[in-house]
């Protein structure tokens, strides 16, 4: 294994033991559930939006390190972004993990959640990276 793949696996299982992410989240304006019946991941995202911004962002539920620590991840990049930000970055995820092409700059923009480009090698590990990014952008989109 390289010393890079060394980080992103480090980076991976650090958030997926962690409990920084996860917890209720005290004057949440919104929540959103999250469920992949592949593998049993169940997140429910606490959102706390203030004037079209993400202020603050947790995360409760259970799964495998993969979906666990891309939740956690997702809300340390996201926090502070605005709602359209925050789209746009769960687009750039998506599409990484979706082996689409993405640029230099999308990339920067992804700050710690690209350690999860190589997901995109284990097919039924996808969805599990997926889940709190999907489920973030479909409750955005209604926003």
């Amino acid at each position: 294994m390289s010393e890079i793949e060394d980080i992103y696996t480090s980076i991976i299982m650090e958030h997926g033991m962690s409990s920084q992410n996860k917890h209720n989240l005290e004057g949440e304006t919104c929540s959103v559930h999250g469920h992949n019946p592949n593998c049993g991941d169940d997140i429910t995202l606490h959102i706390k939006l203030d004037d079209g911004k993400i202020q603050d962002m947790a995360f409760t539920g259970s799964g495998c390190a993969i979906s666990q620590s891309s939740a956690s991840v997702m809300i340390d990049v996201l926090r502070g972004k605005t709602i359209e930000e925050a789209k746009t970055l769960a687009t750039i995820f998506t599409k990484m993990i979706d082996r689409e092409e993405i640029s230099a700059e999308e990339i920067t923009q992804l700050k710690d959640a690209y350690v999860f480009q190589n997901i995109a090698n284990m097919p039924a590990r996808v969805k599990c990276a997926l889940l709190s990014w999907k489920t973030l952008k479909n409750k955005l989109d209604e926003l």
